[in-house]
């Protein structure tokens, strides 16, 4: 049972990593590009704007979560 319950944790870990809310993200983002490639609509598209987009948004938070805490770098 605790292989199992090891096994689990390192599924979520790898798939949240450090920043829990780029997870989600990216199933709305691939969501969203599986109900557009119906349309006709270069669905892979949405994902070229979502993703780096929400990258930035996170490193921004980052570098702002450790400028309060007055890291040097």
């Amino acid at each position: 049972m605790q292989a199992l319950k090891r096994f689990g944790l390192f599924w979520v870990d790898f798939i949240v990593g450090d920043d829990w809310t780029l997870a989600p993200v990216v199933v709305v983002a691939l969501l969203i590009t599986w109900g557009l490639s119906s349309t006709g609509f270069p669905a892979w598209l949405a994902m070229v704007v979502i993703i780096p987009t929400a990258l930035v948004a996170s490193v921004a938070r980052a570098r702002r979560a450790a400028s309060r805490r007055n890291y040097p770098w």
